[in-house]
């Protein structure tokens, strides 16, 4: 594989010289960093990351390979990818192709063999902040210009960019339960998760309207993940108004949890460098008990306006290593979320339960009336 130098150039001015790894180009996005051991091919595609350059904090990325069944979408998310050791010879005999065949034909444009762990030091301590990755410019000059034509992700709406276009269906027909499911930027394995119990899923384009999700007599509502700024969506946090004023059971997870705060007037708030990885600690406020989980998002709910609308809102799982609130539940309604990925594609299955949890709410013939 031919590698040709390459920068990553900071909004800051923080410059790192490495190699290239991918295709040859020019790309921009948000900087952050995922502290996950392995699952990198679900990473990469997860849709949450659309728009970011992402650090991989393990040493070694590709000495797996890359396999066409290990994602999480139809294509690559992330803008860009920073890694120390890019290893494009692999060892497992089950894969399909080389990591570099794999950014090739998906044409993602990343640096290797840059000093991941003082970039990840620089994040932590100055916030996560714009970046440009370029193997074809190296003049600082010019990519400093380059890089300031590029939108903060604050205020950015980016879920109806990566949301399917048309409707579709997951799963058995005949199954027992209907789930109406808007797509933010969906992840396979929720599909796998809800179908595996028993769900036949229809899944909506980000800004189908409640009228429209009404026609396919769901017996509950899922609220995906996916990326950009939850504010920025006031047509997804009227279309959840409407779905808890329906009485029908509501599940939310990550950006879905961020919607679902804000339609009973929670804010949302831009995160100093956020949480990326699969081995977060939350504690399960009801049970006691603490589950290791698998974390993508870089906004969060405010925790002082929930804390101040505790009649409304019940604070249900808290991350142990910052306090930020990661499950709460509309006690009016059958409606609850969660901040992190209990689908755990990569990551621990400690979460999974609350698939289970929501599935007991879609059983119950009562619904909670609208208040």
């Amino acid at each position: 594989m031919q590698q040709v130098p390459a920068v990553l150039l900071l909004e800051d001015g923080t410059v790192f010289h490495g190699k290239s790894a991918g295709k040859i180009g020019t790309t921009t996005g948000e900087i952050c960093f995922n502290t996950g051991m392995t699952g990198y091919q679900e990473i990469f595609t997860d849709p949450s990351y659309y728009g970011q350059l992402l650090v991989a904090t393990n040493a070694h990325i590709g000495n797996y390979g890359t396999k066409d069944a290990e994602v999480e979408s139809g294509d690559i998310k992330i803008a860009g990818l920073i890694c120390k050791n890019y290893t494009w010879d692999y060892s497992r005999k089950i894969a399909d192709q080389s990591i570099q065949e794999y950014f090739e034909g998906e044409e993602l444009v990343g640096i290797c063999n840059v000093d991941t762990r003082a970039i990840v030091r620089h994040i932590r301590d100055k916030g996560a902040m714009n970046a440009i990755i370029s193997s074809e410019v190296t003049d600082l000059k010019e990519l400093k210009a380059l890089l300031a034509k590029v939108p903060p992700m604050e205020g950015l709406e980016l879920a109806s960019e990566v949301s399917t276009k048309e409707p579709y269906t997951y799963g058995d027909e005949t199954a027992t339960y209907r789930i109406a499911a808007l797509d933010f930027g969906i992840k396979t394995n929720i599909l796998r998760c809800f179908a595996e119990r028993d769900c036949y899923i229809k899944v909506f384009p980000a800004k189908t309207s409640f009228a429209d999700l009404q026609e396919f007599k769901p017996d509950g509502y899922f609220l995906s993940n996916g990326p950009g700024d939850p504010a920025a969506m006031g047509y997804a946090v009227d279309t959840a108004k409407e779905i808890l004023a329906s009485g029908k059971p509501l599940f939310g997870i990550c950006l879905g949890h961020q919607l679902l705060a804000l339609a009973v007037d929670i804010p949302t708030y831009k995160m100093h460098h956020g949480h990326r990885g699969i081995n977060h600690p939350v504690i399960n406020l009801k049970t006691g008990k603490s589950e290791i989980t698998s974390q993508n998002h870089g906004f969060g709910v405010s925790p002082e306006a929930i804390r101040a609308a505790e009649d409304r809102i019940e604070i249900t799982h808290v991350n142990l290593n910052d306090e930020t609130i990661e499950g709460i539940r509309v006690k009016s309604h059958k409606a609850f979320s969660v901040q992190y990925h209990p689908e755990s594609s990569p990551g621990p299955h400690d979460a999974r339960y609350l698939f289970d949890e929501f599935l007991e709410m879609v059983k119950s013939e009562e619904t909670v009336p609208a208040k």
